[in-house]
């Protein structure tokens, strides 16, 4: 993938952008279309959903 094809998503805008346009600290990505960067923070969210409730259901279960 070339760096102009790459997309990000910026956490402190929430916009996506074509490149690294912005700071790390605020970048998702690489991702390879915008689409799937424009979705990258809400599955990030699912994902932490899911994982705490495992965490939960791990520690009630010891």
């Amino acid at each position: 993938m070339e760096p102009h094809d790459e997309w990000f998503y910026n956490t402190a805008t929430g916009e996506v952008e074509q490149g690294k346009v912005s700071g790390s600290l605020n970048r998702m990505g690489p991702y390879p279309t915008r689409e799937a960067a424009a979705e990258a923070y809400a599955r990030a969210a699912d994902r932490n959903k899911a994982w705490d409730a495992a965490d939960r259901a791990w520690n009630d279960e010891e």
